[in-house]
């Protein structure tokens, strides 16, 4: 059975958080077992905000100092999900990830979302910070990303400059606050179905087909 209407699917999501990465490989994976249409929007999540955009050391030195974890937690952690992530053809370099802020990368999917190229923006920015080892959190290096999927450099400069897209992460995040989402990634299929987490491929098969169940019910009711 398939839909002409597509499901909507918002996600919330940060471009630092390892199991956004590995969640959306396994959306993606489910989405394409569902018979019909998905219309995916992202959303602004900020894991940590108070970040400083250039952080003086690595991942491993940020979550020792802010998430109260020892050495010894942090290298077992990285190696677990280092782990997941390959097994979604994901290959994580955490050894050349640059910890930093990421308000400016969510005010330039913002600006992607505005030119029809946030899901390839997004695709970019993950892959930019877990496997390129590159800065996603200073204006040029991401007009230079933002180049690379063929947006318009310079007003890609102006409008992070002019910070023309903070509103709307900032609405984001309220939303997600109003969701009561505390972690992410986390998915919500057309309004009405949330998922939590980097789910099996299978969960969100399922909950697009229960959408498409729920249209046909209502239109036969």
């Amino acid at each position: 059975m398939t839909s002409a209407h597509p499901v909507k699917v918002d996600i919330w999501s940060d471009v630092q958080c390892p199991w956004c990465y590995i969640g959306k490989r396994k959306f993606e994976a489910g989405a394409a077992e569902f018979a019909g249409n998905v219309d995916v929007e992202y959303h602004s999540f900020e894991l940590s905000p108070d970040t400083p955009v250039d952080f003086d050391g690595t991942p491993s030195d940020y979550l020792s100092q802010n998430k109260g974890m020892t050495p010894g937690q942090v290298a077992e952690m990285l190696e677990r999900v280092t782990g997941i992530a390959e097994s979604v053809g994901l290959h994580y370099d955490y050894d050349s990830v640059h910890q930093t802020n990421t308000v400016i990368a969510h005010e330039l999917l913002h600006y992607a979302k505005a030119h029809d190229r946030q899901l390839d923006m997004k695709e970019r920015l993950l892959k930019a910070y877990f496997v390129d080892g590159l800065h996603i959190g200073r204006i040029e290096d991401l007009a230079d990303l933002a180049a690379e999927i063929g947006l318009d450099r310079a007003d890609v400069v102006r409008a992070l400059t002019a910070n023309e897209f903070l509103a709307d992460v900032k609405a984001d995040v309220a939303l997600a606050n109003e969701y009561g989402i505390q972690g992410v990634p986390f998915f919500v299929i057309e309004g009405k179905y949330g998922i939590s987490g980097a789910q099996d491929p299978a969960t969100f098969t399922q909950a697009l087909n229960q959408i498409l169940t729920e249209r046909s019910e209502e239109k036969s009711a």
